[in-house]
């Protein structure tokens, strides 16, 4: 017998369902750009995808944790960046879907897949934390690099255009604003100037 239908406003409620399309796989769609190439462009925007989540955490982890002096002026900053890279965590994923693809989305896969390394679960030295997040972007733009010169030989304008105008040129501003909170410059007064104090010029 067929089975009864539920009345009302009640929702099915824990439904299981087969995988209908398998990570790794990709569906043909008519983007004019072969399987090949499509298949090559998911793998490689998948690593970026993987990485640049991670990156969005750990820009969440230490803007939280953030803490010394400097605290506010980077409490706001790491904040944004964060929201730039969550911005192209969905570039990125959207990509991957155009291309017929599966983009990598349970926290568990990403963790699989990326390549940048855990952080301590504690709070590190605000120095050590900038410097984890340029590794991290580092990491990334080494990958977009060469990916984007790769898609491009296979004819994927689309995906070099977004590692190029969108990953690479966020990463590298992001990596330039972390950089210039390393350097160790006086703030008041020149070397020079302190120098001379101690030797009693001024």
């Amino acid at each position: 017998m067929p089975a009864t239908k539920k009345k009302g406003s009640q929702p099915w409620l824990h439904q299981q369902g087969r995988e209908i399309q398998r990570f790794g796989q990709i569906r043909q769609f008519p983007v004019a750009l072969s399987h090949d190439a499509r298949m090559y462009s998911c793998e490689r925007l998948n690593q970026v995808l993987a990485d640049t989540q991670i990156l969005y955490a750990l820009y969440k982890k230490h803007h939280w944790l953030m803490r010394g002096p400097t605290f506010y002026q980077l409490h706001l900053l790491l904040d944004k960046h964060a929201g730039e890279q969550l911005e192209l965590v969905d570039a990125l994923a959207e990509r991957v879907q155009t291309l017929g693809g599966i983009a990598v989305g349970d926290p568990r896969h990403v963790a699989e897949l990326t390549r940048v390394p855990r952080p301590p679960d504690g709070a590190e030295e605000v120095p050590a934390m900038l410097s984890r997040l340029l590794e991290a972007h580092e990491m990334i733009l080494i990958e977009c690099h060469d990916a984007a010169a790769k898609v491009m030989e296979q004819g994927d304008d689309g995906t070099n255009d977004l590692l190029v105008s969108e990953v690479i040129r966020t990463g590298e501003l992001e990596a330039w604003f972390l950089a210039e909170h390393l350097v160790d410059t006086p703030l008041v007064r020149t070397e020079e100037e302190v120098k001379a104090a101690a030797n009693g010029r001024r």
